[in-house]
């Protein structure tokens, strides 16, 4: 195309020098013309051929051959010059979009290399079954999910999260399909088959987010068809009629011309999609995949977010913050009560056990037993040990009044004897507060937090974010009971649920607009989300945010701009004020002008 173009403006500035004969001069000028427009022309014809009449080809070919039919040679390749200048600034815009998506596209891995009868041999990744060992060496990417069997190394998942800092993998540690192996050769046992893993869903969430086209986008490709053949109408109408009473019909011609070039759709219909796919190709950089316009458009009209509590808010994680003990010293009740949760795969016992950072001699332990939903009882050195709830307490025989507290707490009764109690906190992920804070500058007016944990745990995060509702102690269908109510009171913009475990899908798939928390949230919510936080970054909300409403306002820029200036210049030429070069400018100019600030959205 820049070849054509160059040659087509040379031509046609030879043509324009010489002044030959009239038929001459029509052939000097038909060169540049068909070399730069012999596409567009073609365009047109195939389309009236299938019945699609009114396009931009239709328009931009229909003002050319006029302004050739008028004498007007010179404006005809310039505007057909300049038309196809404009759909060159278009490609190249899209070209840089594309590239940005085909950054993360990158991530597709083409090979894995498996362990087979003792012998490595490559395969296609969708060749490689659950429980096979795949070795990967230093450089090359993981081609599937799986967990670490042999060897420690660094993995790097920018593409993946947009985290640049990579992170270290040992035995036992869970790895993504996408990330690179950056040190050591790894062995890893695969988890997932190449359909579920974690890169392919990426991939078509990304690739099929052009076909969710936001309310903007909708509107313009209706206004579209409806707008060319009116304006059609309308030109043929400026030519026809005030000549039968004024007179001039070459005049007025100009001006039905003048009217057709003006009225080119061509700023819109390129520069509003492109503005979508640019915002969606910055936020997929920054980590953030937006799985279509219309989630991307819903997202910048956020009024209100709920979040879930566990794994979202906080990090699931569970940390000793007090202990203590009544009859002995506080240490000795940690040592006891690790000793009886050191058999415990749950977090809170591991939490313990964690804290207590010494040598733990099982063999001290006999007789255990875990109550669900309570807690633990062991002999531990020939002492009964009780550590769990209330009605844990009751059933070893406290009759005492138990202190009321905030947070997770483990009270503890020895030989039948309240002893004292250990309290532990969920922590919160380290950015919930600058997230939350930032959430708040950007206007959004509630914060609310539904969570299955009970009230005091629950009550306690939400007075250290300030958040203005929460519910506690929800059953997963109650948690979509509270959020249908939520909706409901909800009288201006859309609200967003934030989540990350299988039992947050339905609420996502009801919300607005549902975020998932990462790649290493659940499957379930990843796939009933509308936006993927593709690591545990909380920070990452308030940025996609962000990101939507900047590319909504460039959106509405590049339509109030495009509409004003072209409804101006249509009056101008109606009139006989605009001239053929105003014209080209109210067409290609807005085009590039549009084009351009489109690709804003990108940075």
């Amino acid at each position: 195309m820049s070849v054509r173009i160059v040659a087509a403006a040379v031509s046609l500035l030879i043509a324009a020098l010489i002044s030959p004969d009239h038929w001459l001069k029509i052939g000097l000028f038909l060169i540049p013309y068909f070399i730069v427009g012999y596409d567009v022309v073609w365009g047109a014809i195939s389309n009236i051929l299938r019945g699609q009449v009114f396009d931009e080809k239709f328009l931009m070919a229909l003002a050319t051959l006029g302004a050739f039919a008028t004498g007007e040679y010179l404006e005809a390749v310039a505007v057909m010059l300049f038309y196809q200048v404009g759909e060159l600034f278009q490609s190249i815009a899209v070209g840089k979009s594309r590239r940005s998506i085909a950054q993360l596209m990158d991530i597709r891995p083409d090979r894995a290399m498996v362990l087979r009868e003792g012998k490595e041999t490559e395969v296609s990744p969708d060749q490689v079954e659950i429980g096979e060992t795949i070795v990967v060496y230093p450089g090359e990417k993981i081609s599937l999910d799986g967990v670490v069997l042999q060897g420690e190394t660094t993995v790097d998942t920018a593409a993946l999260t947009g985290e640049s800092l990579p992170r270290s993998c040992k035995v036992g540690d869970e790895v993504l399909s996408g990330s690179v192996n950056l040190s050591g050769l790894i062995h890893i046992r695969v988890e997932k088959s190449f359909e579920q893993s974690t890169v392919f869903k990426i991939l078509e969430l990304v690739e099929n987010s052009a076909l969710k086209k936001a309310r903007a986008e909708r509107f313009i490709s209706r206004f579209a068809k409806y707008y060319t053949p009116c304006v059609v109408i309308a030109a043929a109408a400026l030519a026809l009629i005030p000549p039968l009473f004024l007179g001039g019909w070459q005049d007025w011609l100009h001006r039905a011309l003048i009217f057709l070039v003006v009225s080119c759709p061509c700023a819109l219909v390129i520069s509003v999609p492109l503005s979508f796919f640019g915002g969606i190709g910055g936020a997929s950089r920054k980590g953030i995949l937006i799985k279509g316009g219309s989630d991307l458009e819903a997202l910048a009209k956020v009024q209100t977010v709920v979040f879930d509590k566990t794994g979202t808010l906080t990090t699931g994680n569970f940390s000793v913050v007090e202990i203590v003990a009544e009859d002995c010293s506080n240490q000795e009740l940690l040592e006891l009560v690790a000793l009886a949760e050191s058999h415990s795969n749950h977090p809170i016992a591991q939490s313990i056990c964690a804290k207590y950072a010494g040598e733990l001699d099982r063999a001290r332990v006999s007789d255990l037993k875990e109550v669900v939903g309570q807690g633990i009882c062991a002999t531990v050195d020939g002492r009964s040990i009780y550590a769990g709830n209330e009605v844990l307490m009751r059933s070893a025989g406290v009759t005492e009044p138990l202190p009321k507290l905030k947070g997770t707490a483990i009270y503890v009764a020895i030989d039948g004897s309240y002893t004292g109690f250990i309290r532990i906190y969920d922590e919160l992920k380290p950015d919930a507060k600058e997230a939350v804070l930032q959430l708040r500058k950007q206007k959004i007016t509630k914060l609310v937090m539904l969570s299955g944990d009970a009230v005091s745990k629950a009550t306690l995060i939400a007075e250290q974010l300030k958040l203005d509702r929460v519910e506690a102690e929800l059953l997963p269908q109650q948690k979509v009971e509270i959020f249908e109510q939520i909706l409901e009171e909800n009288q201006a913009g859309t609200v967003a649920f934030v989540g990350d475990g299988i039992n947050d899908a339905p609420v996502l798939a009801r919300a607005d607009v549902g975020i998932a928390m990462g790649a290493m949230g659940s499957d379930a919510a990843i796939e009933a989300a509308d936006v993927v936080l593709m690591d545990d970054q909380l920070k990452k909300l308030p940025l996609a945010v962000d990101i939507a409403k900047r590319t909504m306002r460039i959106v509405w820029q590049n339509i109030i701009f495009s509409l004003v200036v072209k409804g101006l210049v249509l009056l101008l030429g109606a009139f006989g004020i605009a001239g053929i070069w105003l014209a080209v400018f109210a067409d290609v100019g807005v085009m590039v002008i549009a084009i351009l600030n489109a690709m804003r959205a990108l940075k």
